[in-house]
């Protein structure tokens, strides 16, 4: 029995060992961010009716977003850069009048119809949003702005994190009197687009309508982990 305690002692010094060894290790975080200007925009419009009857609303809505994709076709945007969203027929209910136990009827039918756009050329985005609007969309929901290729972006600001974590981790060892070791693990997290508005002084008029594309904003983090060797 006493045999078997030392050997249990010393097993579980060797594990608290390899424990603390593992454990002497500096972490940190870096952060990358690349802003460069933006060469697409994604717009969001729609068309919507009411009308007496479902086929009706329908049918002037179908009609309208016809005419808004034959517009944008004309204008040089490709049917790949054009989706169909949120197509939808409902009632329309008359209100319930206060006291009286007459029930809600269906008085008409609204039908809705979205449709996201992308524009490549952003010199056209200005006359695309004054032409759609003058050939029947009458829902704007959004103008977002982003790059078509942002890997070259993103590889800058992956590259850029990694500086920042492992400068901040230099200073911690300097600080603590230790001796920085090599890398023993890299996560990365984020890479995905924001945008950055310019001042208005610098916006850009495209056509009828003012557009500030400004910049769009690529940033990555990273985590770090590197060994300590005294």
């Amino acid at each position: 029995m006493k045999k078997l305690l030392i050997a249990g002692f010393v097993i579980l010094a060797a594990a608290g060992t390899a424990w603390a060894e593992v454990e002497r290790v500096i972490t940190t975080s870096g952060r990358g961010v690349v802003e460069t200007a933006p060469d697409m925009a994604s717009i969001d419009i729609g068309v919507t009716h009411q009308a007496g009857t479902a086929g009706e609303a329908l049918t002037r809505t179908s009609n309208a977003v016809g005419a808004v994709i034959a517009r944008l076709e004309e204008m040089g945007v490709a049917a790949r850069d054009m989706q169909t969203q949120g197509l939808s027929l409902q009632p329309v209910w008359s209100r319930q009048v206060q006291g009286s136990d007459a029930p809600r009827r269906i008085t008409g039918f609204v039908a809705r119809n979205g449709l996201m756009v992308r524009v490549r050329d952003l010199e056209k985005l200005g006359a695309i949003l004054d032409t759609v609007v003058s050939d029947g969309a009458n829902t704007f929901n959004g103008l977002q702005f982003s790059v078509q290729d942002p890997e070259s972006a993103i590889q800058q600001a992956r590259a850029d994190a990694v500086k920042d974590a492992m400068a901040k981790a230099k200073q911690l060892a300097d600080a603590a009197g230790v001796t920085l070791g090599p890398v023993q693990s890299i996560s990365e997290s984020g890479g995905a687009p924001r945008p950055v508005m310019m001042e208005m002084a610098s916006a850009r008029m495209a056509a009828d309508v003012p557009i500030a594309a400004g910049e769009v904003s690529l940033s990555t983090h990273v985590s770090m982990v590197f060994e300590i060797l005294d």
